[in-house]
């Protein structure tokens, strides 16, 4: 078909031409939002006077007898019939005669727009509950495990103790700002543009408030050819699902680090773990590896439609119908990498004595040591120089910072106090690192115990 119709040309395209440019093979995921436009623009069509009341109740028994083929799967794709939108008409004027008046006042150029709106709405709706499931997932792992302390790392290496549930709770944060990042697209993309015909709007006079009614949306388009041409929505919405895979790689990554014998702090449940096909003691957690690579498509989409996009004029070009497939397979790519990591979050287990034996090395209070310091007078400079100092000087022993003798200290401060046992001395390294955590209570956003339950209370409470 070109254009809808032969009436401009004389021979069928080139078949391999034709071939090209065929889309249903994927856009007639499109086909229920399609119905869904096409139902509200009938009803308009008699408000106006230009569809009689029986017309437009024919038009609407049609399109729901081929929603509900659709539905079942028995509905007759033809891929000659180019898209979605050919097909759907062709199968309705076949059926109701009144269905080939159904596209006056409309183009395939603000249909596909508002089609593609509607998608959005629901597709996002969707990821934003399956951002939630993750975020329960791990609020409550983090509730379940909240005492357990760890190291925290900064560059991989060994920094200071924090809590499991700290850890867990800043992916929560993360993912938080994926879900506001979502709905902000979908917000901006609560605009409609059916009425914007091709590219000038019609000389018919639609209502288009009605439509919108119809339709839901909270606004109107302003300008046809801005309508009809644009995809920063579908931008936005490939924008928060890059950068939302890129913190389901950052949880993977750090779940498969932790899961590794190095540091034995996690265990994934067999169901999302596979063997080797060579080496029968493996257990590989190919879940969160699938997932970590998965982000490198989402981003890759989202450079593919920015690339498509850049140098195209007002208003409609064809090239727009590259947006479909690359936004659909990151919609599918994070919804399911979503729901996996929930599951797979789920089914962790703990080894609360592995992480504490890993949080129990003193040079985890070095920090917490030059703090103490701070408070005798010392500035923190000179305190962060002496407790290098002494960490250098256990090194060189082969020995640890909290078996330094009190002389080794003054010598290291130059003959003043150093509170080293106050901080190092006395209790289990595990009580240690509790006791230096809960000095952080009085500082919000801080991995304390009494900050944890608080933050852990509030995410609960937001979720439920």
């Amino acid at each position: 078909m070109r254009g809808g119709g032969q009436g401009r040309f004389q021979g069928e395209p080139d078949p391999v031409a034709a071939k090209f440019s065929r889309s249903v093979h994927f856009d007639r995921r499109l086909a229920l939002h399609d119905l869904e436009g096409s139902r509200a623009h009938a009803v308009m069509l008699g408000r106006i006077g230009l569809l009689t009341a029986g017309e437009v109740a024919a038009i609407r028994r049609g399109l729901d007898r081929i929603e509900k083929e659709i539905r079942g799967g028995k509905f007759r794709w033809k891929d000659s019939l180019e898209d979605v939108h050919m097909n759907i008409e062709a199968a309705l004027t076949q059926r109701v005669p009144a269905g080939a008046k159904l596209h006056t006042g409309r183009s395939r150029n603000d249909q596909v727009a508002t089609d593609l709106r509607l998608w959005l709405r629901e597709q996002v709706a969707g990821d934003c509950a399956a951002i939630r499931n993750l975020q329960k997932a791990l609020v409550h792992l983090a509730e379940k495990h909240r005492e357990v302390v760890l190291p925290g790392y900064t560059h991989l290496q060994r920094a200071q103790p924090v809590l499991l549930a700290h850890h867990l709770l800043a992916y929560v944060e993360m993912l938080d700002r994926d879900h506001g990042r979502l709905a902000d697209a979908a917000q901006r993309a609560d605009v409609m543009p059916l009425g914007s015909g091709a590219i000038a709007g019609s000389t018919l006079k639609l209502n288009r408030e009605v439509t919108r009614k119809l339709l839901r949306f909270a606004r109107i388009s302003a300008n046809s050819m801005d309508a009809v041409s644009d995809r920063d929505f579908l931008i936005e919405y490939l924008a928060a699902v890059a950068l939302g895979g890129v913190h389901l790689s950052r949880m993977a990554e750090d779940m498969i680090l932790f899961s590794s014998a190095e540091f034995a702090f996690l265990r994934f449940g067999e169901a999302f773990t596979t063997g080797s096909s060579l080496m029968p003691q493996k257990r590989n957690p190919d879940m969160a590896e699938l997932v970590r690579g998965k982000s490198g498509r989402l981003t890759g989409h989202l450079v593919s439609l920015l690339t498509v996009l850049k140098g195209l004029p007002l208003s409609y070009n064809r090239d727009l119908q590259e947006d479909k497939e690359c936004v659909f397979d990151a919609a599918d790519t994070f919804r399911n990498s979503l729901e996996v990591m929930a599951r797979a979050v789920a089914s962790l287990e703990v080894d609360a004595g592995a992480c504490a034996y890993a949080a129990s090395a003193p040079e985890l209070l070095a920090t917490d040591l030059a703090d103490a310091l701070v408070k005798t007078g010392m500035p923190f400079r000179k305190a962060h120089q002496v407790v290098g100092a002494a960490v250098r000087m256990a090194e060189e022993r082969g020995t640890r910072i909290d078996r330094l003798s009190r002389d080794d200290w003054e010598t290291l401060a130059e003959g003043s106090s150093v509170p080293a046992a106050e901080v190092l001395g006395g209790s289990s390294p595990v009580i240690r690192a509790r006791k230096a955590l809960q000095a952080r209570s009085a500082v919000a956003g801080a991995p304390s115990l009494t900050e944890v339950r608080r933050q852990i209370l509030f995410w609960r409470k937001k979720l439920k």
